[in-house]
């Protein structure tokens, strides 16, 4: 097995779209995004911390290459990314970090700390 994973922490979010406090605007915009960045959606879970708004969420998106997850922290406006991709038939690097680089800008982060692992397990 190899992949990569990929991951980005965001402080200072502007977050114009109010994606940290709008779980349903919050899954709708990862999804789109991550099919956009030609990626293969196979079921969402999204959690809201405060039911009644204004607290933070917790996504996934079970992705046939694998996942990628969200958790926002409206208080903190901070925001953490995780993208995790299988490279075993094709390599899907591109895509996980086109999914990345977009959802970054979508919270409009004053400071951005990435991280890339290569994975791999040798049998």
């Amino acid at each position: 097995m190899r992949g990569v994973h990929l991951t980005a922490d965001l402080l200072g979010c502007r977050d114009p779209a109010n994606l940290m406090c709008d779980g349903a605007s919050l899954a709708s915009v990862c999804e789109r995004l991550a099919r956009d960045s030609g990626l293969s959606v196979m079921a969402r879970q999204f959690h809201a911390f405060a039911p009644a708004g204004g607290g933070g969420h917790t996504g996934v998106l079970l992705l046939a290459e694998s996942h990628l997850a969200v958790h926002t922290w409206p208080e903190l406006r901070a925001v953490t990314l995780d993208v995790f991709v299988c490279n075993i038939a094709n390599d899907n690097t591109h895509k996980a970090q086109a999914l990345l680089d977009a959802l970054v800008a979508s919270f409009d982060a004053s400071q951005v700390n990435r991280q890339q692992l290569a994975r791999t397990l040798v049998l």
